[in-house]
Order: C-alpha cells, then sequence, then structure tokens
C-alpha cells in the first residue's frame, strides 16, 4: 500500500508578532509590490539592486521576489532555450546569469506575458537565490527555498513548513 502520509499537509508553524506563516498566503498567489531594499550578488558583483521589487505569495511557499529587469547590471541576464508553465502566472522563460568566468545556468526566470491577473511580473526578473552568491532583503540575508524547483526567498520573518524539500510534492 502506497503511503499516504508524504501528501498530507503539515502542521504549520504558529507565527509569532511580526511574522507571516506560509499557510496563510493565497491559492492562487498574490503579486504585492515591495519598497525593501533587495540586492542580489553573484560572481563577487552585486548584479542588481532595487527598491522597486514584486513577491509572490502562495500557500505553502516563502516568497518568490522579482526585481525589474532594467535594475539588473547591464548584460549579466542571457536568455536560454526551455520553458516552464504555471498555471496562475503563466509561461516561464529561463536565463542564465553570468558575470566574467561565472555562469548560473537558468538561474532566472521571467513571464514576458504573464496571464490576467498577474500584470505587475510583466518586466521582472527572479533568482534562484540558492545560485547566487547571496540575496538579502533590507541588509537581511535570505535562505533558499530547499529543492531546485521553486525560488523562494526564506527570511526570519517567515515561517513553514515550506514546500519544497523531498517529500513536499504533494502537499
Amino acid at each position: 500500500m502506497p503511503d499516504s502520509s508524504r501528501f498530507r499537509r503539515p502542521l504549520p508553524v504558529q507565527p509569532g508578532p511580526g511574522e507571516e506563516s506560509v499557510w496563510e498566503y493565497p491559492r492562487p498567489p498574490r503579486v504585492e509590490p515591495r519598497d525593501e531594499r533587495v540586492v542580489i550578488r553573484f560572481g563577487g558583483t552585486v548584479i542588481a539592486e532595487s527598491t522597486a521589487a514584486v513577491r509572490v505569495l502562495e500557500t505553502s511557499h516563502p516568497p518568490v521576489y522579482y526585481v525589474p529587469a532594467a535594475d539588473f547590471s547591464p548584460g549579466v541576464l542571457v536568455p536560454v532555450d526551455g520553458t516552464t508553465m504555471c498555471e496562475f502566472k503563466g509561461e516561464a522563460h529561463y536565463l542564465d546569469v553570468r558575470v566574467g568566468e561565472a555562469v548560473a545556468g537558468a538561474a532566472a526566470w521571467t513571464y514576458p506575458d504573464p496571464r490576467p491577473g498577474y500584470a505587475p511580473l510583466f518586466g521582472m526578473i527572479a533568482v534562484y537565490p540558492g545560485r547566487m552568491d547571496a540575496c538579502e532583503v533590507d541588509g537581511v540575508p535570505v535562505q533558499a527555498q530547499e529543492g531546485d524547483f521553486y525560488g523562494g526567498w526564506i527570511t526570519p520573518g517567515i515561517v513553514g513548513p515550506f514546500k519544497g524539500a523531498p517529500g513536499t510534492r504533494g502537499w
């Protein structure tokens, strides 16, 4: 008999004062503008810095931050073949992140034609924080979401448990 326990929703961590639980995030996801200072480092340099990011909030996922393409250093984002489909946001297109000889393959993505309700993602770029040297939100280091598919940004004010680790696919 298959193990159905891997498909059971886990018990959410009760958020404390000033914390957010990813289990209180909506489905379908919500896009919200942010004015925090977002910094992305790769190849030993700052490749993006912005106070005009948006974040996507979806049940069981840490937020994913999207930064305006114009806030990335020129030439660091290189389009590559391959797309994936999000049932909510539309077709994601991928980009390599390159600084000198340092390359993070397909480490960034964008929605060039986002579906209705997700227009704020047009012209925005997300990165997998675990493939960068470092990502920060208002000077606070970001921890990468486990797994190799989701690109969530975990900061101290976000509580889970988080989808992405082995055994969480059915959540």
